[in-house]
């Protein structure tokens, strides 16, 4: 055989071969989380929801995904938001102040929300579409009533935590993946301050759903960026069935 000929012989054998392959190597990239790894659904609530006083734009949408996702991970968290009446973030707690328009506090800058997730309210509960029974722990952050509570872990004076770092800590847990509403707060704080810990962090970005004022939602991909936090997709990991 001719050394041309033995070159594309060869070059299609190779190009063959590697589009036999092809399929099981891109398998073989997808996240399989371990034992040391936790998902955290952030705020996945009837406010939060369509038809809910903060309603999120497609919020129920992410529900069955994160269902799938949760039966991927041996450790599931939920938070859940838990403000007392007349809230420091609410609108209402300041005369002539609207939602969304923005206040300064001991603590920093406070956009102002509608009444949400007031403690014991039917739109404080977690929906009735998520369906986590192996779920080890509900976070509820928001309850001091002078200080607002995005993150998981920390209020938003950025020392009072809420103790789920030492849980997470106690567990073994290294990594947390996170899921649920409103990426460009309370899923983009929880993971900033999942690294600002020591902890490695991705956010399944198409499991969340943003609310997008005033730029926040660009702003929070790109702190998130710099925190070192992961954006994933659903496709990224190893889904049962």
């Amino acid at each position: 055989m001719h050394t041309s000929s033995r070159r594309c012989f060869l070059a299609g054998t190779c190009g063959f071969s590697m589009a036999l392959l092809m399929p099981r190597a891109l398998a073989q990239t997808k996240i399989t989380p371990g034992p040391d790894t936790a998902l955290i659904v952030v705020d996945v609530q009837n406010c939060f929801t369509p038809g809910g006083s903060l309603a999120v734009q497609q919020g129920d949408e992410i529900i069955p995904l994160i269902n799938r996702l949760a039966k991927a991970f041996q450790n599931v968290v939920l938070t859940q938001d838990w403000h007392t009446p007349g809230h420091v973030s609410f609108a209402s707690s300041h005369a002539g102040k609207k939602p969304f328009e923005s206040v300064e506090l001991a603590y920093g800058k406070q956009i102002l929300w509608p009444d949400h997730c007031v403690q014991g309210t039917e739109g404080a509960a977690i929906h009735k579409g998520i369906d986590i029974p192996h779920a080890q722990l509900i976070i509820r952050k928001g309850f001091n009533r002078s200080v607002d509570s995005y993150s998981a872990f920390v209020e938003a004076d950025g020392k009072s935590k809420t103790g789920l770092d030492g849980y997470l800590n106690a567990r073994g847990i290294k990594m947390v993946y996170v899921v649920g509403l409103a990426t460009d707060f309370c899923v983009a704080w929880t993971a900033m301050d999942a690294r600002k810990l020591g902890l490695a962090a991705a956010v399944i970005e198409d499991a969340c759903r943003g609310i997008d004022t005033q730029g926040s939602l660009a702003a929070a991909w790109k702190g998130m960026e710099a925190a070192g936090v992961k954006r994933l997709q659903s496709s990224d990991i190893a889904l049962p069935g």
